[in-house]
């Protein structure tokens, strides 16, 4: 598929490089996004710059979205004249985004009634991973199409095909998402702890790496970004907030009592109105700081 015209509505902090790694990997591109400074970085690269998501999808039969909120997706897929549903050429549309299986469902369906695929191609791993090629990718779409559509999966990092219900693979990221802020708001907690009882936030950290309590906040975003004082994983609370609350949202209907994830919910939420939304979500680690009156730093 490697020269082939592909179509790409959002290249922010991450749909950016992905594209970028579509570019590298010898694919055509048709860009488009609402920052103009986002798309200097394909002007360069000799990419085609639409003035619209309907006008990519009247370019490529194949169209992929990043975007940050559900909203934004369905307003992208559907919305009004401008929407990726009314180009002329667009028989497939792949969702990099977290929109959740709620959402991805009833998009799909909108779109099956005009002869358009909907393929869920949720991410993690963040920008680094983003641009390094080594996010996690998770596809739900019918078979067929998932092992048509592979070798461009495969630019982004490890795939894992989920099965062929539309949204089945937004519930595996939300699943993940949950945890990964579950760990990060743990982690903080007893880390604010042990540092007031008088440890080494470094020694701390290295003890629990070594035993039993290590998970990804502990391994990854505390030595990189919380002890250095940085805070900047590259994920925003904003969104953090809004996957776990899709997360929550999604069980309850399901009947799966989410007792734990409705806590981590809250903390997100505070964090998110203490800092921002635009604020790295490692920022929960500075609201148990101020909480506990220490610094956790090493």
């Amino acid at each position: 598929m490697a020269g082939e015209l592909l179509g790409f509505v959002g290249v922010g902090r991450m749909g950016g490089p992905m594209a970028l790694r579509l570019l590298d990997a010898g694919y055509r591109l048709c860009v488009y996004d609402v920052s103009p400074g986002a798309l200097k970085a394909f002007v360069d690269r000799g990419a085609q710059i639409a003035s619209s998501p309907a006008e990519v999808a009247s370019q490529a039969e194949t169209v992929l979205l990043s975007l940050p909120m559900p909203d934004v997706v369905r307003s992208v897929a559907l919305g009004g004249n401008e929407g990726v549903i009314n180009g002329s050429k667009v028989r497939t549309v792949i969702d990099l985004s977290t929109t959740g299986p709620g959402a991805a469902a009833q998009i799909a369906g909108l779109l099956a009634d005009r002869s358009i695929g909907w393929v869920d191609a949720p991410v993690s791993g963040g920008v680094t991973g983003a641009k390094a090629g080594t996010l996690a990718v998770m596809v739900s779409c019918p078979k067929p199409r998932f092992e048509q559509l592979e070798p461009v999966f495969k630019v982004f990092g490890k795939v894992f095909y989920t099965g062929e219900k539309p949204g089945l693979a937004q519930s595996a990221k939300l699943a993940n998402n949950l945890l990964a802020a579950t760990a990060l708001v743990a982690t903080s907690e007893a880390m604010a702890m042990g540092v007031k009882a008088g440890l080494d936030a470094r020694v701390l950290i290295d003890i629990i790496n070594a035993s039993s309590g290590r998970n990804s906040a502990s391994q990854d975003k505390f030595p990189r970004t919380i002890l250095p004082g940085t805070f900047d994983f590259g994920f925003a609370t904003g969104l953090s907030y809004k996957d776990v609350r899709l997360c929550v949202d999604e069980a309850e209907t399901m009947g799966v009592p989410m007792v734990v994830g409705a806590a981590v919910r809250q903390m997100l939420a505070v964090t998110k109105a203490r800092f921002g939304a635009d604020s790295d979500f490692t920022h929960v680690a500075k609201l148990l700081e101020e909480w506990a009156g220490v610094e956790i730093r090493g």
